[in-house]
């Protein structure tokens, strides 16, 4: 027997991440309610990015072009390359730093048990970015993670064949946090990469 529409929309928004059956159906309710030209405008312009966004095809980033617009810019910094895990994070730099390089968006991190090894995450295709000699530096801007750090050890190997230099975010505590709130892991990884304090 098939579902009905009211089912299979409330299904449909399920494919969202942290959207489970109860967020799901407050959704589909919100927008036959009280929002149909909202979903209406959800609808078209989710049709629209679907058939139209694809990945840049120097950084794996998102692009409606060939290239996307950090890619196309003369005024980047082409021997700084910081790769990332994913299209947020990329956004997360450029908004929250001085950053003027350019970016490898990996789509993701190695993890062998879910099937996600160097071929899914454009390395071949990084490989041939760092062996033209053009990037100096190879930001690796990896989550701190199990995956994250295995990513990061395999992309500085990477960097290193190529006579590329490669650096990692620093990891530690928050700005403003206080020691007994942080946890453990966190305070050991600062403590044990701890710097020296220059004198004035």
């Amino acid at each position: 027997m098939s579902s009905s529409l009211l089912e299979q929309l409330i299904e449909a928004l399920r494919c969202l991440p942290g959207v489970g059956q109860k967020s799901a159906q407050r959704m589909a309710y919100q927008l036959l309610e009280r929002n149909r030209e909202g979903g209406l405008r959800l609808s078209k312009a989710l049709a629209e990015a679907v058939a139209r966004i694809g990945h840049c095809e120097q950084c794996r980033d998102f692009s409606e072009e060939a290239l996307c617009s950090v890619c196309a810019s003369p005024s980047r910094e082409r021997g700084l390359l910081c790769a990332v895990e994913n299209p947020a994070d990329r956004l997360a730099i450029e908004q929250a730093t001085g950053y003027r390089g350019l970016y490898f968006v990996l789509q993701g991190r190695l993890s062998p048990l879910d099937g996600i090894g160097p071929r899914e995450l454009g390395l071949e295709k990084l490989a041939t970015r760092l062996a033209d000699g053009e990037v100096k530096e190879l930001i690796i801007a990896t989550s701190p993670t199990v995956e994250g750090d295995a990513t990061a050890h395999y992309l500085a190997q990477l960097a290193r064949q190529f006579e590329v230099k490669p650096s990692r975010l620093a990891h530690g505590l928050p700005l403003g946090g206080e020691l007994e709130y942080v946890d453990r892991g966190t305070l050991a990884h600062a403590f044990a990469v701890r710097i020296e304090v220059e004198r004035n």
